[in-house]
C-alpha cells in the first residue's frame, strides 16, 4: 500500500520543491489564522510550480463565505480541508474534494469517505492519540496529523495504518518556517514506514 503523503503550511518556493522533490502526494496552503497563514494570490503564485499530479489544498477552519471565496477564485484549490461544521455553510464546487476534519474527541455520525484526523488546534505539534485513531481509521481513508516528525513516523504508521499522513510544524525550523532537510528525511521515514503495511 502505498502512504499517501501531505506537508502542510508552506509559505516559500524551495520548501515546496523540496516537498514535490521528495514524492510529496499533496502540498498544504494555509488560509487561516496562523503563523502559516498565506494570502490566497500569494498561493497562487508559489502553487505554479506544482506539478498537476501534486494536489494543491486550502486548509481552512471556520472561514468566512467571503474568503472561502477568495480561495476558490484566486488560489483554486484542488481540496479544500476544513472541519466538518464548515461545510454546513460553505459552497464546494464539484471540481474541488473535500476532506472534512474530524478532531480528536469529536464524536462522529457519519463518516465521509476520506478525512483528516487532528488534534484540537491545527498546527501546534501535539501529538494525537494514535489508538483512538486507529478506531477512527477502520471507517475510511483516514490522513492522520498532529504532532508526526521524521522520528515518530514509523510507528505512528505502524499503530494507526492510515490512509495518509499530514505534517507541518514537525519539519519546521521553528514556527512557520520549514526546514527543507527534515521535510526529506519525514517523507524518507514514511515511505519506509509504508513497506510496513
Amino acid at each position: 500500500m502505498s502512504l499517501f503523503i501531505k506537508i502542510c503550511g508552506l509559505r516559500d518556493a524551495d520548501s515546496i520543491a523540496a516537498a514535490v522533490a521528495a514524492g510529496a502526494d499533496a502540498i498544504g496552503f494555509v488560509f487561516t489564522s496562523s503563523v502559516r497563514r498565506i494570502e490566497p494570490r500569494a498561493a497562487a503564485v508559489l502553487a505554479r510550480s506544482v506539478p498537476d499530479g501534486v494536489l494543491k489544498v486550502a486548509v481552512m477552519r471556520h472561514p468566512s463565505t467571503e474568503l472561502w471565496a477568495d480561495v476558490l477564485r484566486d488560489f483554486a484549490p484542488n481540496v479544500l480541508q476544513t472541519d466538518f461544521t464548515d461545510l454546513e455553510y460553505l459552497e464546494v464546487p464539484a471540481k474541488v474534494a473535500v476532506w472534512p476534519v474530524i478532531r480528536e474527541g469529536e464524536k462522529v455520525g457519519s463518516y465521509p469517505p476520506r478525512f483528516v484526523f487532528e488534534g484540537a488546534q491545527s498546527g501546534s505539534g501535539q501529538v494525537v492519540d494514535w489508538n483512538i485513531a486507529a478506531g477512527h481509521s477502520a471507517h475510511g481513508d483516514l490522513i492522520l496529523a498532529g504532532g508526526l516528525n521524521p522520528a515518530n513516523i514509523e510507528k505512528a504508521v505502524n499503530t494507526v495504518r492510515p490512509y495518509g499522513i499530514d505534517v507541518s510544524s514537525g519539519v519546521e525550523i521553528v514556527p512557520g518556517i520549514k526546514d527543507v532537510q527534515k521535510i526529506r528525511a519525514f517523507i524518507e521515514a514514511a515511505r519506509a514506514a509504508e513497506t510496513q503495511l
